[in-house]
């Protein structure tokens, strides 16, 4: 294997890059070739990105966790049947199946303010490491602004677009999908929100929704995801849109200390 020390790998100017990102840079050379280590290291970030699209997500032990938590939960399934059908008809995976349509009538029906789906997307690990986490901040959120919120709807297979269809059910003004997002080499459990105001299913297209994207431990944080959640919902009710015309303008960067530390591109 070859040692990262080794004089015989050639030297990278990006090197002293690598500092701000986890991004696959300056990894040097070995002759021609990469060195034995960072090639072994994409391999694994490979295998397991490959995992977290393929391994199923146990809805059964999230339910159980959400009920503990004193979150009441429903089950649903969309018109997909199997992962390989998920990866090849993404159409199928917005339409509910038939049995959660039944399931859908046999709830009592009446207006809600917001509805919570959580969905398992192209990541099962991000679901399974961030959903329940980050719905114990969110809900209490929820209600200290008075929302009724429907029982949260645990879909498989799932798309972002489902969202539309339970809004509708619920005639729920606030759509916020939670699901696993497409995984990277250095990120395979990251989770998603799509937030839509006034989602109805078959109307509302990807420029009507917000995506606050990157949600994991070496991303945005939970409460940095909960500040710009709560801010879209804010101004969405306030200007009664969301989507590309609802800029976020939440920030996290401390202005005099960005001036301090200068611009990195120019050191």
């Amino acid at each position: 294997m070859n040692d990262p020390a080794d004089p015989v790998l050639s030297h990278d100017p990006w090197l002293s890059m690598k500092q701000f990102t986890p991004a696959r840079i300056a990894l040097g050379k070995a002759g021609m070739s990469l060195p034995t280590q960072a090639y072994l290291d994409f391999q694994l970030a490979h295998a397991l990105a490959r995992d977290a699209v393929k391994s199923p997500l146990d809805f059964s032990e999230l339910t159980q966790h959400l009920n503990q938590q004193g979150m009441a939960a429903i089950t649903l399934q969309t018109q997909v049947e199997n992962q390989r059908a998920y990866l090849q008809r993404p159409d199928l995976g917005r339409l509910l199946s038939e049995s959660a349509l039944n399931t859908l009538s046999h709830l009592i029906s009446r207006p809600f303010d917001a509805v919570v789906v959580v969905a398992d997307g192209l990541s099962s690990k991000a679901i399974e490491r961030h959903a329940i986490p980050f719905l114990t901040l969110l809900l209490p959120e929820l209600s200290l602004r008075s929302y009724a919120v429907s029982p949260i709807c645990l879909v498989r297979h799932g798309r972002v677009a489902i969202g539309d269809a339970l809004a509708e059910h619920f005639s729920a003004r606030l759509c916020m999908v939670l699901i696993g997002e497409r995984p990277g080499l250095s990120s395979p459990d990251s989770m998603g929100i799509y937030f839509t105001y006034q989602a109805r299913s078959g109307m509302t297209t990807d420029a009507d929704r917000n995506c606050i994207s990157n949600i994991h431990q070496r991303g945005l944080s939970y409460a940095q995801a909960l500040k710009k959640l709560l801010y879209l919902i804010d101004e969405a009710e306030r200007l009664q849109f969301s989507g590309v015309n609802l800029k976020d303008e939440t920030s996290d960067v401390d202005p005099v200390a960005q001036l301090e530390r200068g611009n990195f591109l120019l050191e």
